[in-house]
């Protein structure tokens, strides 16, 4: 496995992607997740050729690209001319990593359509948003990953089962994040035996709990949990990472710094080396 991050904890101005790229390699970072929009304008790189060069500085720094990161919650958005605008931007994207010779683009499952449940929106709308961006990335042999980030419309197990159900394509798959199944009470470890198959790309991040505030607050509340670097909450990394090598996963661990309590440069130095003594 590869120790990498998501480059969108490091602002756009003060860290651009060269910089971004010789900070990993000085610190023992193997692979980098591009946050598109933020550190790389997928729609210039192509217009501008500049993918040798980018890959240039990446070989220098000995430092690779473990996907291309596209967030947009819009994917599936009500209005037409919208929704069409949101699967051209990935679509772009895709492109992008293939002039990269990037494998996996990340990408988000949308929200809940308007008067819809998650499970409606799964079966009755994504096939028509994904079939086609899929049917394009699959010519450029590359995979779609989500996030199951519990926002969206794959929030938990049932939804994950319904939307490659819906949408079978071999190049569809999850971006894994342990953190977000957690503190829902949803076995992390058993869903990766489940979707082992499914799993191209994981999120490292952790997640403390209150059990103080629980007992006073319930767990309807968002303040008894926060997500925070890998080793600092109740993820049991060696017992997931475990899993992911029974199930064949060899790919990238993308530390998601999203723990307020650390800068940048510290978070991602701190996570990084509690996972190099798991994986080396």
């Amino acid at each position: 496995m590869q120790i990498g991050i998501l480059t969108a904890r490091f602002s756009a101005d003060e860290w651009p992607l060269d910089r971004i790229i010789t900070w990993a390699g000085e610190n023992d970072i193997d692979c980098l997740e591009i946050a598109v929009g933020r550190h790389l304008d997928a729609k210039e790189l192509l217009a501008t050729n500049g993918q040798a060069a980018l890959n240039e500085k990446l070989r220098a720094a000995g430092v690779s690209i473990s996907s291309l990161a596209h967030y947009s919650t819009a994917i599936n958005a009500p209005d037409p001319a919208d929704r069409a605008e949101q699967v051209e931007a990935l679509k772009t994207t895709v492109a992008a990593a293939e002039s990269l010779g990037v494998e996996v683009v990340c990408a988000l499952a949308g929200m809940p359509a308007p008067g819809k449940s998650k499970l409606e929106t799964i079966r009755e709308d994504l096939p028509g948003v994904f079939e086609p961006i899929l049917a394009d990335a699959a010519g450029r042999g590359v995979k779609i990953a989500l996030e199951n980030y519990w926002v969206t419309n794959i929030q938990h197990l049932d939804h994950w089962k319904a939307l490659f159900e819906a949408v079978p394509a071999e190049n569809f798959g999850l971006n894994f994040d342990p953190s977000h199944l957690l503190w829902q009470g949803i076995d992390y470890l058993a869903a990766v035996d489940e979707f082992a198959d499914r799993i191209f790309h994981t999120h490292a991040k952790d997640c403390a709990m209150n059990d103080d505030a629980v007992r006073r607050i319930g767990v309807m509340e968002g303040s008894w949990w926060r997500y925070t670097i890998p080793g600092t909450g109740r993820v049991a990394w060696g017992e997931y990472l475990g899993r992911l090598r029974r199930a064949g996963f060899d790919g990238a661990v993308s530390i998601e710094h999203e723990d307020g309590t650390l800068g940048a440069e510290e978070g991602f130095r701190m996570g990084a080396a509690y996972l190099r003594t798991l994986t080396v």
